[in-house]
């Protein structure tokens, strides 16, 4: 009687750990490759939307595919004019809605990786998903002001 309650708990806790830890390894892939916009590396390569993606999947582990992975960076006149919006229509990712600009030096940049990590039904109804389709959409976000590089 108490086996059933206890299975489903332990679920639950194992799948919100696994959620968290994920975020943080894409929080952490995401700052490490907006370094390379913050210090003009990208810019000067002139890297493209999908190079960069492969910038931030050579940083996260091997919880996540590479091609899950969408990059949006958008520059920014003032830190109070920073406005972002969550990619979603209908409860589903909607990749037309990001952007790839790096700006030039002294520029303010937002840079958000966005992975559809998938969700795991849990017993009793437990379900972390704020998606449709049983998915989680974790959000890596790094915002900075570029270096003057030249």
């Amino acid at each position: 009687m108490v086996a059933a309650p206890l299975v489903a708990l332990l679920i639950a806790i194992f799948e919100t750990a696994l959620l968290f830890l994920a975020q943080q390894y894409l929080q952490t892939a995401t700052t490490q490759a907006a370094r390379l916009i913050m210090t003009g590396q990208a810019q000067t390569q002139g890297l493209s939307a999908s190079q960069f993606q492969q910038q931030v999947c050579a940083n996260a582990p091997a919880l996540f595919q590479c091609s899950g992975l969408y990059v949006n960076a958008q520059t920014f006149s003032t830190f109070g004019s920073i406005s972002t919006t969550t990619p979603l229509t209908n409860g589903k990712f909607d990749s037309t809605k990001t952007n790839f600009t790096m700006g030039g030096p002294g520029d303010i940049e937002v840079v958000q990786v966005y992975y559809q990590w998938p969700v795991i039904l849990g017993p009793l109804g437990f379900n972390l998903s704020n998606m449709s389709g049983n998915y989680n959409l974790l959000v890596g976000t790094a915002v900075f002001r570029n270096e003057p590089y030249s």
